[in-house]
């Protein structure tokens, strides 16, 4: 059978399609057992879809949408099916409040929520099944973050505001937590296959079953693309071509965004006890418009990562005790695989014949051990106590450059000098360095009243680089009527400067600086939930937030070097509306709209890149027994540049995407047909302002993809 004519599959596809068919003869578990399929959801009313979507990491504890003392967002496996969503990016972007920009190098997603915006992206807490995704170097999720796989996701809650009383360091502006399958969430096993735009192919196989008393969930995943090509027509190097009167520039030319990556996801649990892993090899990885703003098409990087958690819960540990501890281990390894060109041959007036090159290796590895137990032996109350220790390592750098300084005569290499290593010696881009961090947190849920709870935490974490922080919160959630809720909620997040920020060296640009303090965000919310009908919802969110301490680099009084500081604070506020309308069993309508405003308050200016205005609307309408149509409307606007950038505003853009899926096609086969970008709309993400000498690297902003297609085939068994 020809699943994809003239499509030409890849070796590592069919080895995955072998797996998959091995998987089928080995097994039929689950075969019977169905799923929550799209029509079922749009059967559903509002109260039912409610019930569904259960949120964990408010407080621990499960509890709905409503009840939940935090702003929170659910989005289940079922719901990413139905909207035809092909990478995690796609997903996050139908969150209120979060919109998914682009960093230059290799495109890797900026999660602005609620108008904060930076870089590096450290702001925003990513957890894997409760435990951090984060590097130290950095602060966010590596230099190579190559998403995961869709299939393996059961569910993602996200809390747009802070959650350091909780979770620490870095649940600054939000946190998004994945919880991948488990058994119980494999209702049948299913193995598929994409194909689509960019030469882009993937299959994967999700599998769950019973084998000698161990509840096993299994997701194996291949993906591989060349990437969108939209062209840059002007990039850094045409700056300095320019200023040499060359032509050394390889713009315009198209944005590098090849992909490989191999994704695995394992759940063992028997019990109390549940043993989670996952291992994922991004390889031929692109540099996107250039890791210096000058496009070169040959740079690739790599990156292995290995999770691994072990977890125990026992409900009923002791009289009024929920006990749950969990050890867990991150090892990450990112390089480049071909020669890092920071600016193309001829770079510099001819000086550099080769290219200005400079190839980065670093390694992490993170240990961490947690402890909880929920306490509800006092009337009215129930309290959380936790503790816990990270330890965190960044325990192998290397640089290979045609610049910077010669280790072996001290002195700078001069113009066209042969690749020099610079691993081991006073002069590698990063030292190695470790981090600790002890915490504890106290949280009390209390009862008060029949329709009234309150809510309050503080957590105290002791950090062996920069010293301790206190976070507290406090949420007040009263049930006004039976359809109606209403929130106010106060909290305080912190931000851990990044190894980048503390200890950079040997660069001439930015230098790192020991003595910074962690960056603080206030912010108080009122959210009210409102059900009018059994097929109606809406909320309302509005915020406010101060950020102080925020961590820059600034120039110094006698050089023009400039060096991580604490300097600076902004102001923040907006509002969130969201409603969801079942029109009929066979149309369901969902939207949002999300208003934000952002103040640097040392300039008076728009903290700039964070779109002021968000609407998406999506529906799902069953157009003809099992089959389905999704649209959905995505509409970003009031883009401001940052103070100094002379750029008009960032354009607005509105993108439109469809999906016909075919369900139950002989009762196996599930059939999707997906157009992307559907009036091939040019939108583009913000690219960075001026740097220290003023140049604007991508002066026309990071073109985002055209119009694309996808085909997809599932098999459930």
């Amino acid at each position: 059978m020809i699943l994809f004519p003239n499509t030409k599959l890849t070796f590592p596809i069919k080895l995955a399609i072998g797996t998959v068919l091995s998987v089928y003869l080995l097994t039929t578990a689950n075969a019977t057992q169905q799923l929550i399929s799209a029509e079922e959801l749009l059967e559903m009313n509002i109260e039912d879809l409610i019930k569904v979507k259960i949120v964990t990491i408010a407080t621990g504890a499960k509890q709905t949408l409503a009840q939940a003392p935090a702003v929170a967002t659910v989005i289940t496996a079922d719901d990413i099916e139905a909207m035809g969503a092909t990478e995690l990016d796609d997903v996050l972007e139908t969150v209120p409040g979060l919109h998914v920009a682009k960093d230059p190098i290799g495109y890797h997603p900026i999660y602005i929520i609620r108008g904060i915006h930076s870089t590096y992206n450290p702001e925003v807490l990513m957890l894997v099944n409760g435990v951090p995704l984060k590097t130290l170097y950095l602060g966010n999720r590596g230099a190579s973050w190559g998403g995961m796989p869709v299939h393996s996701i059961a569910r993602i809650e996200i809390i747009r505001g802070p959650g350091s009383a909780v979770f620490g360091a870095d649940a600054f502006a939000g946190v998004i937590n994945i919880i991948t399958k488990t058994k119980e969430d494999v209702k049948k096993s299913e193995m598929g296959l994409r194909t689509g735009s960019f030469q882009t192919q993937e299959a994967w196989v999700v599998h769950g079953g019973n084998y000698g008393g161990f509840d096993v969930a299994l997701t194996l995943d291949y993906y591989t693309t060349a990437g969108q090509r939209k062209w840059i027509d002007m990039d850094a190097q045409t700056f300095y071509d320019r200023l040499f009167k060359t032509t050394a520039s390889l713009a315009p030319g198209p944005v590098n965004l090849p992909l490989d990556r191999l994704d695995t996801h394992l759940e063992v649990s028997r019990g109390n006890w549940q043993l989670r892993t996952a291992y994922q090899d991004l390889r031929n990885l692109g540099n996107g418009a250039g890791t210096a703003q000058a496009l070169d098409p040959s740079t690739r990087f790599a990156n292995k990562q290995l999770e691994a958690d072990l977890t125990y819960h026992h409900s009923q540990f002791a009289p009024q005790w929920d006990v749950t501890a969990q050890l867990s281990y991150l090892d990450t390894a990112f390089e480049n695989t071909r020669n890092q060109i920071l600016f193309p041959p001829g770079a510099f007036g001819g000086a550099y014949p080769q290219g200005f090159i400079g190839n980065t290796f670093a390694s992490e590895r993170h240990t961490r051990l947690d402890l909880s137990g929920f306490y509800s032996g006092l009337e009215k109350h129930t309290l959380r106590l936790g503790t816990g220790f990270h330890y965190g390592d960044l325990y192998r750098t290397k640089m290979v450059a045609n610049f910077g300084m010669d280790p072996a005569t001290g002195r700078p290499l001069p113009p066209d000098s042969p690749l020099v290593d610079s691993t081991d010696t006073p002069y590698v881009f990063m030292p190695e360095k470790s981090r600790q961090d002890w915490y504890l947190f106290l949280q009390d849920a209390w009862k008060f009243a029949e329709t009234w709870e309150l809510t309050a935490g503080i957590r105290y974490d002791d950090y062996s680089d920069f010293g301790t922080t206190f976070n507290p919160r406090l949420a007040v959630v009263w049930q006004t009527t039976a359809n109606f809720t209403s929130k106010l909620l106060y909290g305080q997040a912190f931000r851990a400067p990044a190894f980048v920020e503390l200890y950079q060296t040997n660069n001439p640009v930015a230098l790192g600086n020991p003595d910074l303090k962690p960056e603080t965000i206030e912010t108080w919310e009122l959210a009210v939930d409102y059900r009018p009908q059994e097929n109606l919802r809406f909320a309302l969110n509005l915020f406010n937030y101060q950020i102080k301490d925020a961590i820059r680099f600034l120039p110094g009084v006698t050089t023009d070097i400039f060096t991580a500081q604490n300097s600076g604070s902004r102001t923040g506020r907006g509002v969130e509306l969201e409603t969801q309308w079942k029109w009929s069993n066979i149309l369901n309508l969902t939207g949002h709209y999300a208003f934000q405003r952002s103040i640097d308050e040392k300039s008076d200016q728009d903290a700039g890149y964070a779109p002021h205005h968000q609407v998406y609307l999506r529906t799902d309408w069953q157009v003809w027994p099992k089959w389905l149509v999704d649209t959905q409307v995505n509409w970003v606007a009031g883009r401001e540049r940052v103070f100094g950038d002379p750029r008009p505003p960032v354009d607005d853009y509105t993108t439109v995407d469809l999906t016909l899926r075919r369900q139950a096609l002989k009762d196996h086969w599930n059939l999707a047909v997906a157009v992307r970008n559907v009036f091939d709309v040019d939108a583009r993400e913000p690219s960075p302002g001026p740097d220290t000498s003023g140049i604007i690297g991508i002066p026309h902003d990071l073109p985002l993809a055209g119009r694309s297609y996808f085909m997809e085939l599932r098999y459930r068994f």
